[in-house]
């Protein structure tokens, strides 16, 4: 929380900060595309090449955003990261993409396209000077033309040709939206809240109990998580959509994820109850392993060690607990 409330929001930088921004940010993008050519030129050159050319743009864009500054604010150029803005879009690490293919690698790169382009139109909106707002929209233009062009690389390499555009953004917006948010709540909600409704079970042996105990804290979690995920970030330039649909998306199901297995407790026999609810604690860590590899790119085996075993552990702390 400590490195949240230091970062800065996109509303309070000053112009020559947003150009700055802007210039870290093309520097860094030119050095991922020279590492998406490296690793594609021995089997796709036609493609590294494509890379090449698109790292030697964002340079030229570099050092357009350099002379802009120079003319308006001097040589120094304050040093400021996309880490440091509360709410902006952030890059994925080269090797998280390396070994997923040349289409995971098209789909990063018009990603990479359209959030430039989206900052690129709000920084030309918070300008007063002419010429700032003239090279900051002719940039945003130029991003959309690399962002059709990254779009483009999937048909001339791959055989099942090229998904529309359109499609590609609504599934890019519909996870960025619901699914990671509302992913993460699932998880907060199935794995954290078996702990205290299983120990308060094994302790008490009370159905009754353990049902309220589980309801509260199924709702307090959810309605935490809720306007944390909404308060984290406003959207405007991560292009994560609306803060209260993804504050929905992860309250409601990090409620349904602790409900899940303190339901069974409204059974009123203590055992019926618990295996019951142990089924649907087995059932919701193999719908997150399954979302996590379906949704997010994850492993099947890595996210199934991942899910079941933490949730293993945490069942197993609730029961030594509560039977001790």
């Amino acid at each position: 929380m400590r490195f949240l409330t230091q970062r800065r929001r996109f509303r309070d930088l000053s112009e020559q900060e947003v150009l700055a921004l802007a210039i870290s940010s093309e520097e860094d993008d030119a050095r991922i595309y020279r590492s998406y050519a490296e690793m594609l030129r021995a089997d796709y050159p036609d493609t590294a090449k494509i890379f090449d050319g698109m790292a030697a743009e964002e340079d030229g864009h570099r050092q357009r955003l350099i002379a802009m500054h120079e003319t308006r604010f001097g040589a120094v150029i304050p040093l400021i990261r996309r880490e440091h803005v509360a709410g902006y879009y952030a890059r994925r690490p080269v090797w998280l993409v390396e070994n997923l293919g040349i289409e995971r690698i098209r789909e990063e790169a018009e990603l990479m396209e359209h959030d430039a382009e989206q900052f690129y139109l709000r920084a030309a909106q918070r300008t007063s000077d002419a010429a700032t707002r003239k090279l900051l929209g002719d940039l945003a233009a130029a991003e959309a033309g690399h962002q059709h062009r990254a779009g483009k690389l999937e048909e001339a390499h791959l055989d099942d040709g090229a998904r529309e555009a359109e499609g590609v953004t609504a599934h890019r917006q519909f996870v960025l939206t619901w699914v990671q948010p509302g992913l993460a709540g699932l998880m907060d909600g199935s794995v954290s809240t078996l702990a205290p409704i299983f120990a308060t079970a094994f302790a008490t042996q009370d159905t009754w109990t353990t049902f309220l105990v589980g309801m509260a804290a199924s709702v307090g979690a959810g309605i935490s998580m809720g306007f944390t995920e909404a308060a984290s970030d406003d959207g405007e330039l991560s292009g994560r959509g609306s803060p209260w649909k993804r504050g929905v998306a992860s309250g409601v199901m990090t409620t349904l994820g602790g409900l899940g297995h303190a339901l069974p407790y409204l059974i009123p026999h203590f055992w019926t109850a618990t295996v019951t609810a142990m089924i649907v604690v087995f059932v919701e860590l193999w719908a997150i392993v399954w979302i996590q590899n379906r949704y997010m790119d994850t492993p099947f085996l890595r996210a199934t060690f991942q899910v079941v075993l933490g949730g293993a552990l945490v069942f197993a702390a609730g029961a030594l607990i509560g039977g001790g």
